[in-house]
């Protein structure tokens, strides 16, 4: 078992990225598993923590089964899955919709307790517990680069080697802890992988403002 628990996995990432101590960078978690792994990198690198809001979408009559993603401003990824399994427009455009809608309404509760931090000109880490399709990273990465960072990072506990080779071409620069030849859900790596609640992940984001206003930072 690679890893004992979702803090282990972010102490050891946070080890890998210790070239950008000093650098300031822009840690986004992706909520919400991520996002307590997401505090434990920023801490450590002397960084800004936030979230990039993305979901995945999942396959009709498969919901687990990722076929893509779609990010907070409506722009949809389609992974492999899609032309395999011959699935439609609509039903994409669908399933879209109603993952848009989760995302709008997490935006709407998380903003009061940590208004985004611009990622323009930043060193930024994004940040997942492990990646099994790629579609919610990629997504993500997508997301962050049309805000136009300096260098844009993807970090993670797990994934398949052929995934992070698709990564590979949409960041600057990925660390990924463990390459498993054998990957069936992110959750066989980890002894605990308990759920994050939205309620988690607004402490974390609260925690993190009132962090930075004490630095000065805001």
């Amino acid at each position: 078992m690679p890893f004992r628990n979702r803090d282990e996995a972010a102490r050891r990432l946070a080890d890998r990225l210790a070239e950008y101590r000093g650098r300031h960078p822009l840690v986004l978690g992706i909520p919400r598993g991520a996002v307590p792994m997401a505090e434990i990198i920023a801490e450590a690198l002397g960084g800004d923590l936030d979230v990039v809001l993305v979901h995945k979408l999942g396959a009709p009559d498969q919901p687990e089964l990722a076929i893509g993603s779609v990010d907070e401003g409506g722009a949809v990824y389609r992974g492999a899955y899609v032309r395999e399994l011959g699935i439609s427009e609509e039903e994409i455009a669908r399933e879209a919709r109603a993952q848009l809608a989760v995302l709008r309404q997490r935006r709407a509760r998380y903003t009061p307790v940590h208004p985004p931090i611009d990622p323009a000109g930043r060193t930024v880490i994004v940040v997942d517990d492990g990646i099994a399709t790629g579609s919610t990273m990629i997504a993500a990465l997508h997301a962050v680069r049309a805000r136009k960072p300096e260098k844009l990072i993807a970090a993670a506990g797990v994934a398949p080697r052929e995934v992070v080779e698709l990564i590979e071409k949409e960041a600057d620069a990925v660390v990924c802890l463990e390459t498993p030849a054998l990957f069936y859900a992110v959750g066989q790596f980890f002894e605990e992988f308990p759920q994050v609640t939205d309620e988690e992940v607004m402490a974390i984001l609260q925690r993190s403002r009132a962090q930075s206003a004490a630095r000065g930072g805001g």
